[in-house]
């Protein structure tokens, strides 16, 4: 069927709605898997099987997955049968886990002898200590710079120092007997002059808005955990901090040059001789010159440290080398892999195993190549996240740096292991991802069972449903989409089904949009009824939720407006993720005829909601989308609904 008749054939089931539908989406399979297909099981199993197989000296597997918080779930299900397990890197939340990074496990070890890095050290240190000496006359509310610094810098004669000293004696000097003087300050008088501190800009009495990050930024950061009470320990900078800055000028003097200064000085070897009216600009001029002896030195100094930091790196790397031969199985980031790779390539590893391997950019999988790889093992589903590249015009032609390698293969032909049975979503939810994955995905007798899968508390046996509304969208200041109405919509029906029993931590509210994850945080956090009944109530972007699932999900589709733009909604990998979160009920908020009539994928899953595609059994099931929810009063047995009316939710 051509997609402007299956939009005509669709809009005629809205008839008596008041609604309209269309199609469109992809996602399939992957080497290892569909949603809860067993991908993390069969990875598992297959390590225990290389690791029945190893003989002594056989260098470690590798583990390695594109998030910390996946590396983890993985490393966790291996330590169960291996904990003779290392993992790189510190981002660990997991407090097993934590306990096996590099770091922790070097420290539990015996002392080794770690000479090449002990020499290296000392010398980091000396070199730090004379750094820190060098910017000394730079730092910000220090006292005014000594002669003998200009005279150590070359910037001042011995004999042009010796006629600051001895012109200085004559002077009587107040404050502290103990401090001495600065002959400077007695030969500049008043041309000295102390900078005004630059104030900070006004802000007028306003707090600072809430930061509105982007898509993939809210992505990373709820997947990776990094937003917690140890981040700001995690990121901080290491090392001495120096602040920089002018304490202290001359004054007057302004229109004379740079080079009538040096003239005037190399004339000039007791500087008492040297008017009051430019000692000001004479200031300046030796000031701006010991900069720039400092800043010479320094970048020679840098060098030298650079230089001193991977011999102190490569010290390290020999004694780590020796520690992980020890160990049978090693996990890591690709992120971490491309750091440590010269560590990983000395240890000689034989296999690698890349998990979530569909969103992990091309060179991120080549940086695993080393030298002795044998075998490369691809773990993931395409049809879910794409890689991410940070320049946003890369990914599309001619550089495509979105496509996996992963990816890439598959279409190219390349054979690869399909995992066809789903242990995670009741039938009912499952058939919403047959327009991405078609019929190759079958259900495991679990999920079929009402004592693993029971109904939903409230909503007799309406597992899913779509609640269609005609509300306008609307941007908020960081310019993120929200429906206030449908947040509020949401908002209702949480309230429902906790009331019904459901436990607040068994639901996901799951958006597109962080500014409308923002508003439903608002209307629960307003409803009196939610007080305290909201402990472990996750709202999530979809993005952060690859890989996750929970009994009920919540989908807050947001877009719904009369120029047919729905944005993320018509990226099909996205789209996959959404709907394949759900165990026990799943629930879609959102402008039914708008998705439909801009999207293939979107008019499939609507014609499901409706009826009209045939089950496994060849029945017509029930319509399961209209502009109200049905509710189910288990105690009354009585059949109510709710209405998309502001009016009767909020």
């Amino acid at each position: 069927m051509r997609h402007n008749e299956s939009s005509q054939s669709l809009s005629q089931l809205f008839k008596g709605h008041q609604a309209a539908v269309r199609p469109r989406i992809l996602w399939k399979r992957c080497v290892c898997a569909k949603p809860q297909s067993g991908k993390t099981y069969v990875s598992v199993e297959a390590i225990k099987l290389m690791l029945a197989n190893t003989g002594y000296g056989d260098p470690p597997i590798i583990l390695t997955c594109q998030t910390n918080h996946a590396l983890d779930q993985l490393l966790r299900h291996v330590y169960d049968f291996e904990p003779e397990l290392v993992r790189l890197g510190g981002r660990s939340k997991d407090p097993v886990i934590k306990k096996r990074t590099l770091f922790e496990v070097r420290e539990a070890m015996p002392k080794t002898s770690r000479n090449a890095s002990r020499s290296a050290n000392m010398a980091l240190k000396a070199k730090t200590i004379a750094m820190l000496e060098l910017l000394e006359p730079l730092k910000s509310n220090s006292e005014l710079i000594s002669h003998h610094v200009f005279k150590k810098l070359g910037v001042l004669l011995e004999t042009q120092c010796e006629s600051l000293e001895k012109g200085d004696e004559g002077w009587v000097h107040h404050g502290d007997a103990n401090e001495s003087p600065n002959p400077l300050k007695s030969w500049l008088g008043k041309a000295l002059v102390k900078v005004k501190p630059r104030a900070a800009p006004p802000d007028f009495g306003f707090e600072y808005e809430e930061l509105d990050l982007s898509f993939e930024e809210v992505k990373e950061q709820d997947a990776e955990g990094i937003i917690g009470e140890d981040d700001d320990a995690l990121e901080e900078l290491k090392g001495d901090f120096v602040p920089l800055g002018s304490t202290w000028t001359g004054s007057g003097a302004d229109g004379i040059s740079a080079s009538a200064i040096a003239s005037l000085l190399r004339q000039n070897k007791d500087l008492g001789n040297i008017k009051p009216a430019v000692r000001g600009a004479v200031l300046r001029y030796l000031m701006r010159q010991a900069r720039g002896k400092i800043l010479e030195q320094f970048r020679t100094d840098a060098v030298d440290y650079a230089n001193g930091v991977v011999q102190r790196k490569l010290g390290n790397w020999e004694a780590d080398a020796a520690l992980l031969k020890t160990m049978k199985v090693i996990g890591m980031t690709t992120t971490g892999f491309s750091k440590y790779r010269g560590l990983l390539a000395k240890l000689a590893p034989k296999v690698v195993l890349i998990e979530e391997a569909g969103e992990t950019l091309e060179a991120a999988v080549i940086a695993t190549c080393v030298e002795s790889l044998q075998q490369l093992i691809l773990v993931g589903d395409h049809k879910q996240f794409r890689p991410h590249c940070h320049v946003s015009r890369l990914e599309g032609p001619p550089w495509n740096m979105n496509v996996s390698l992963f990816e890439r293969l598959i279409m190219n032909g390349m054979d690869f292991n399909l995992l066809r049975r789903q242990r995670r979503m009741i039938p009912r939810i499952r058939r919403l991802l047959s327009p991405i994955y078609g019929d190759v995905i079958t259900d495991h007798p679990v999920v079929l069972s009402e004592e693993h899968r029971p109904p939903v508390p409230g909503m007799t046996k309406t597992s899913t449903w779509f609640w269609t509304h005609d509300f306008p969208e609307g941007r908020d200041a960081q310019m993120s989409s929200y429906n206030m109405a449908e947040a509020e919509m949401i908002g209702a029906t949480v309230l429902y089904l906790v009331l019904n029993g459901v436990q607040a931590k068994d639901i996901t509210i799951l958006t597109f949009y962080n500014g409308q994850r923002r508003k439903i945080n608002q209307v629960l956090r307003k409803n009196p009824n939610l007080v305290d009944r909201l402990m472990g109530l996750k709202t999530p972007t979809v993005d952060s939720y690859q890989g996750e699932e929970n009994a009920f999900v919540l989908l807050s589709l947001v877009r719904s407006n009369l120029n047919k733009k729905i944005g993320f909604l018509s990226i099909d990998n996205r789209v996959c993720v959404a709907l394949s979160r759900a165990q026990r009920g799943f629930y879609l908020f959102g402008n039914a005829q708008l998705v439909a009539s801009e999207s293939k994928t979107w008019a499939a899953v609507v014609s499901i909601m409706f009826g009209v595609v045939p089950d496994e059994n060849g029945k017509s099931p029930p319509r399961r989308i209209g502009y109200h929810l049905p509710l189910y009063c288990e105690k009354h047995k009585r059949r109510s609904w709710i209405e998309s009316k502001l009016k009767d939710i909020i």
